[in-house]
């Protein structure tokens, strides 16, 4: 695990593998960010004309290597790009911050110390910069036999300790923001790797004993349904999907308490643990990456233990629906028809729409709580990718207010989102002649008809936005900024941070 501390250090006397310093794009050309004035000065107010011959622009993603000036301790100097020069008396925004820390830890595998002399000027940007650095030094190697370590990066360790120089390591602010940003990551880089998991290795139950585990340590209530429970209780959504596999589907409910709590959030996340589609089989190239179909109770699992790790005043309950849909002589078929867990029947046209059909019954069980809002996530549909890309995560919700805060809320902590409608006209396409509603409607706008399905599985009067990350959720492509090739852990910040704000009163 990597460390992360606060230090009022000079950067030319300490001992480290790497200094890091910022440098930002000026119309001229590279200039030297805040916080790199002692290696600027021992250049001889040459940095920028040095970094401009090695060919840094400044640009956004920049990493450019050059040996420390004589003199310092440490043996090498790493400039990272942080995008355009802030406008005259703005600062560096914390996103920029964020990606640069990545970037650079990326950078940096293989290294045991690492001190960051970036743009820092306050307890935010000491947080966004400790985020961005253990976000960026997270690798996933488990599986690989290297030779070294067991969790490496392409053969090296990642980054073993982070250093932040020109913080404030008695302040109070930059204490708590420093640790904020440990447990926050920690607990986004153990989303992570439940994600990255091969499904062969985490099935419902596996996960389930996961989170089992990770309650007992942190203080919070768990509790797990299997078959026979989900069968007692009359959840046909979650049974109906896992009928197919032989490893039995499970509901995990963990409850986080706070004494001083005065609001009740509800996560609920889709844990299809492998997603074959069923007997709607998937096309040949599209099951490869179908492990990561549980990323959405990976994210809800990740938000409630962060924010038990930081002792959030607010209650916060998370909803684990857990199923490995797999086609079989035991799997449900098209045209059959579940009776979920609200009592309503659903016609399956479709059962590679499957996560509809988990996290309905997640939802009304959430609702029967009445909590203050519940907030669903999930790798739902291709048509949000299509309309959204890969990046970029669409909310939908019964409250237009409140989707406006949680697009708020996910931009804040560098999580791009867009406000979704949930347009009326669509729901009329899954009327069904043979049950209450069909799992399938139109397939233009599907990522809309999901959530409109949704919607009806959640309880009269109970605030609730869905969050539909299919795209932003496993990165296919390489890494870039502090994010990872694999599971991304999209959607754990952006709970986190709706939490702390519902904790303080900051949120209607």
């Amino acid at each position: 695990m990597t460390a992360l501390t606060l230090s009022t250090a000079a950067a030319p006397g300490l001992r480290a593998d790497a200094i890091v310093i910022g440098v930002a794009k000026g119309a001229k050309g590279p200039v030297v960010a805040p916080g790199a004035e002692a290696v600027d000065k021992a250049y001889d107010g040459r940095l920028a004309g040095v970094l401009e011959t090695l060919g840094a622009s400044g640009g956004e993603g920049e990493a450019t290597k050059l040996p420390a000036p004589s003199g310092f301790k440490a043996p090498l100097v790493l400039a990272v790009g942080l995008g355009a020069v802030p406008e005259k008396d703005a600062e560096y925004g914390t996103e920029a911050l964020r990606k640069a820390a990545g970037v650079a830890a990326r950078a940096l595998a293989g290294s045991k110390k690492a001190a960051f002399a970036l743009p820092l000027s306050d307890a935010a940007d000491a947080g966004a910069i400790g985020e961005g650095a253990l976000l960026g030094a997270y690798s996933f190697d488990t599986y690989k036999d290297n030779g070294t370590d067991a969790r490496t990066k392409n053969g090296k360790a990642p980054l073993a300790e982070i250093v932040l120089l020109g913080g404030k390591p008695r302040d109070k602010a930059y204490k708590a923001a420093v640790e904020r940003a440990a447990a926050v990551s920690e607990e986004l880089n153990r989303a992570r790797d439940l994600v990255n998991t091969p499904p062969n290795d985490l099935n419902p139950e596996s996960f389930a004993a996961i989170a089992q585990a990770a309650a007992k340590e942190h203080g919070i209530k768990v509790q797990v349904l299997d078959e026979k429970a989900l069968a007692k209780g009359g959840y046909g959504g979650i049974l109906g999907v896992g009928a197919g596999s032989a490893a039995g589907p499970r509901l995990v409910k963990l409850s986080y308490t706070s004494s001083k709590a005065k609001k009740h959030l509800a996560f609920v996340g889709k844990g299809i643990t492998y997603d074959s589609g069923g007997i709607s089989l998937k096309p040949a190239g599209h099951n490869e990456t179908m492990k990561c179909d549980m990323s959405g109770a990976a994210s809800v699992f990740a938000a409630v233990v962060a924010a038990a790790r930081l002792g959030l005043e607010v209650n916060v309950t998370g909803w684990l629906a857990l199923a490995e849909n797999m086609p079989s002589g035991s799997a449900t078929r098209p045209g059959d028809v579940l009776r979920m867990y609200s009592g309503k029947t659903v016609e399956v046209l479709n059962t590679d729409a499957e996560g509809r059909l988990v996290l309905a019954d997640a939802l009304w069980a959430a609702s029967q709580e009445k909590p203050d809002a519940i907030v669903d996530v999930a790798t739902l549909t291709g048509a949000m990718v299509m309309a959204l890309g890969n990046r970029t995560f669409g909310i939908m919700g019964n409250d237009d207010a409140f989707r406006a805060a949680l697009c708020e809320v996910a931009e804040e902590v560098g999580e791009p989102a867009w406000p979704m409608p949930l347009p009326e006209h669509l729901r009329k396409g899954m009327d069904s002649a043979t049950a209450d509603i069909a799992n399938m409607g139109e397939r233009m706008g599907g990522g809309l008809v999901a959530g409109l399905f949704l919607r009806e599985f959640v309880g009269e009067g109970v605030t609730w936005a869905h969050l539909d990350i299919a795209g932003p959720a496993f990165n296919e492509g390489g890494p870039f900024g502090y994010t990872p090739k694999g599971g991304t852990g999209s959607g754990v910040r952006t709970l986190v941070r709706l939490a702390e704000l519902t904790a303080a009163g900051d949120l209607g």
